[in-house]
């Protein structure tokens, strides 16, 4: 089934909180409960978000007064700050109901929905294509990701991961390494989830094992998501991603970031603009409810981080490829004519 889909009236999402354990389906019929959902993460991913966003709008205006759906509208736009795309469904959907009313809201999140998994197909294609032209002769790859970029970040198939599916479709995939991701395990319970799911290969190690298994030749490419991208290439992805950038780098390993165009944002110019979403140190200092840390322990517990563009490789987008490595930038790399404005 889809991660985030329009039935009947309502939004039906997959609790990822409760994966791997069980598949736990939610109907979402006001805004407050699926700005609940987005805070928990039981529906996270920065394309699903932006599906979210748009099928969270058209909910309010269908069911609320004018005053009222605007007020639970504003909430849901600031419910996960760093992320771009649950901001622009939001919009998206917005105007379209300022256009059309609420039939043109849900018609727009719709659109939004039906994007998302074209783009998703673009990109797969896309970057297998790339790593083709990044390493030539080798036609089963080692690669490592980071967090869950899969069809649970999206409605199918997934940006990173749809790379990674499609290697694996393809017989080409040798092995996947997954990063756990700490605190809330999205790599371990999610991402090892899909993999095992579609029968790929894989293996998952502690976030700190990283560097180590890329700089000593373990990994041919690296390949992460995204949650926004500035227009000088700069890239925000979960806490985590910065390290395995830097460990690339020292071994002239690809890193590429595998995101939809809607990710890219042009009015940040650079990652010193991203704000960054500190989510509290329950999540450190308590695991699956059991407290880890001795009482009064304060934490520090940063969502994401910023890779800087000088460290990436490539970002990959459903329209086009542009090449960090040899100066390109999201601003300086236009769109081809099909796709431009």
């Amino acid at each position: 089934m889809r991660t985030i889909d329009w039935i009947s009236g309502h939004i039906r999402l997959i609790d990822q909180t409760a994966l791997p354990a069980t598949v736990t389906v939610l109907d979402i019929h006001a805004v407050e409960e699926l700005v609940d959902a987005i805070k928990r993460l039981a529906v996270r991913g920065a394309p699903a978000l932006g599906v979210a966003g748009a099928m969270g709008v058209a909910l309010a205006v269908r069911n609320l007064p004018a005053e009222r759906a605007r007020e639970t509208i504003a909430t849901l736009r600031a419910a996960r700050p760093t992320a771009v795309n649950l901001a622009l469904g939001v919009d998206v959907a917005l105007a379209a109901f300022e256009r059309g009313g609420a039939d043109a809201a849900l018609d727009a999140a719709l659109r939004v929905r039906d994007d998302d998994i074209a783009a998703c197909r673009a990109m797969a294609r896309r970057g297998t294509d790339l790593l083709d032209r990044l390493l030539p002769g080798r036609s089963r790859l080692r690669v490592l990701t980071i967090c869950n970029t899969g069809a649970l970040a999206s409605v199918e198939h997934g940006t990173a991961l749809g790379v990674i599916e499609k290697l694996h479709s393809d017989d080409r995939l040798d092995r996947a390494v997954v990063c756990e991701t700490r605190p809330l395990l999205q790599g371990a319970r999610l991402t090892a989830w899909e993999l095992r799911q579609m029968g790929a290969p894989y293996d998952l190690i502690v976030d700190s094992a990283a560097p180590i298994t890329i700089i000593r030749g373990g990994i041919d490419a690296v390949l992460v998501g995204a949650d926004r991208i500035a227009a000088n290439g700069d890239t925000a992805n979960k806490i985590g991603t910065l390290g395995l950038a830097l460990a690339a780098a020292r071994a002239s390993v690809p890193f590429l970031v595998v995101a939809p165009e809607t990710t890219v944002d042009l009015r940040t110019p650079s990652g010193e603009a991203i704000e960054i979403e500190d989510r509290g140190g329950a999540e450190v200092c308590t695991f699956h409810g059991v407290q880890t840390a001795p009482d009064g322990t304060t934490a520090r517990n940063p969502a994401f981080d910023v890779t800087p563009a000088d460290l990436i490789t490539a970002i990959v987008t459903d329209q086009r490829t542009i090449d960090l490595s040899d100066n390109e930038t999201p601003a300086h790399r236009p769109l081809p004519a099909q796709h431009a404005g």
